[in-house]
């Protein structure tokens, strides 16, 4: 690499390790700040479906050995295709063929977040800092610092990327406050559980739908791939969301993990069709942890001033509800995008952050429109611009 500033990266998320592939590969140097002390620091939250979209704006960042290693990480789900049932009648009550959801081979594409993760930091992990975290910036006569949350400093950038997701400060410094994620009052809760109790549906993308629930409509969604039903040892996941009020942590505290958050998990499901049952009467309850449910300004990323040496990916300036399926895949767009027009200038130059914004925006407008859209109907949320909360400010151990 070479000798110039580098570019600094606030997050360690899968935005931020693509880009940092992109700058790997373009001998531009770099460092990654990320506030957790380790990449299982955390839980990883659900599996992500991949659009075409997003695989090739990952494959156009990747040498073709680690996107080959990537790819044999993702699972590809054939089968049935979509389908939804009355999780308490076990009706089944939609359909779609495979051909809607597939991105690649007529088959759906998932991988979980932690082994994206994994692949994406190869090479880059001597240019990783843990727990360090960012909390806002300072420019210089020629870069940038990043401010740490112990008040220190980083060495000075050439720019600045903040790809910290939903709690960014990077946002809301660049932004002027205008960068807002919203809570929808909609929660839910990520669980797991051997391939085996997953048979009853056999392969393919389900969701089981409950609209008797005393505080609202429920819903699971489960993406259930070939090959590792007959093996204990392998586990599937399932992600639970419900309509603001329908799911409930103790004390409001959706930062619990495990038992606490199965048990509620398996109280709602408690009169669900036998069919399914299994996925939670045989859950790893150590597994379970809540989720809240946000999203950016439904009406599109808003405009603020351009700064030729700060800009933010990912989560940080668009962040989706799960109801369109497209916030990772948004995300690596931002990456790919970002790491070419830098690559391309040779590393930082003046106006590539304004040429980056502006196509970002268009995408990651429209993105953010189709996700806010899908969940009006299928959580019940609604966003009222001038009063509903904002998660600025707010931490969270279970994003």
């Amino acid at each position: 690499m070479s000798t110039s500033k580098p570019v600094l990266i606030s997050g360690g998320g899968i935005a931020s390790l693509l880009l940092a592939q992109s700058l790997r590969l373009s001998k531009i140097p770099f460092k990654i700040y990320e506030r957790d002390a380790s990449f299982v620091f955390r839980a990883q939250g659900y599996r992500l479906r991949l659009s075409a979209e997003g695989l090739d704006a990952i494959e156009s960042v990747l040498d073709p050995q680690t996107f080959q290693r990537f790819w044999e990480r993702c699972g590809k789900t054939g089968g049935t295709g979509f389908a939804e049932f009355n999780a308490v009648t076990g009706e089944q009550t939609e359909h779609t063929a495979p051909e809607a959801l597939s991105s690649r081979g007529g088959k759906v594409v998932g991988i979980s977040r932690g082994d994206m993760r994994k692949v994406f930091a190869e090479g880059c992990e001597e240019h990783i800092e843990w727990s360090k975290h960012v909390i806002g910036y300072e420019l210089t006569d020629d870069g940038v610092k990043a401010i740490f949350s112990d008040g220190t400093k980083s060495i000075e950038g050439s720019m600045l990327v903040g790809g910290e997701g939903i709690y960014s400060k990077v946002a809301q410094q660049l932004s002027g406050g205008k960068l807002k994620v919203y809570d929808t009052g909609a929660r839910g809760i990520h669980g797991q559980a051997p391939s085996t109790a997953f048979k009853g549906l056999g392969e393919g993308v389900f969701r089981l739908r409950d609209k008797t629930g005393p505080n609202g409509a429920i819903f699971i969604i489960t993406n259930i791939r070939p090959g590792e039903m007959d093996d204990p040892n392998v586990q599937f996941g399932w992600t639970m969301g419900g309509q603001p009020g329908a799911i409930r942590a103790p004390n409001d505290d959706y930062s619990i993990v495990g038992k606490q958050a199965a048990d509620i998990a398996k109280e709602i499901t408690k009169d669900w069709h036998p069919r399914f049952k299994p996925l939670f009467d045989q859950m790893n309850e150590s597994e379970a942890a809540f989720w809240k449910i946000t999203c950016s300004t439904p009406s599109g990323v808003p405009e603020w001033p351009n700064e030729p040496r700060v800009t933010v990916i990912g989560d940080a300036v668009h962040s989706m509800t799960p109801a369109a399926g497209i916030g990772a895949n948004t995300a690596v767009r931002d990456s790919a995008l970002l790491g070419r027009l830098l690559r391309e200038a040779g590393g930082y130059k003046p106006g590539v952050t304004a040429a980056y914004e502006r196509e970002m925006k268009i995408y990651a407008s429209a993105a953010v429109h189709q996700s806010y859209s899908n969940a009006v109907s299928g959580f019940g949320i609604t966003i009222d611009e001038a009063s509903t909360p904002t998660v600025t400010g707010q931490q969270s151990a279970t994003k």
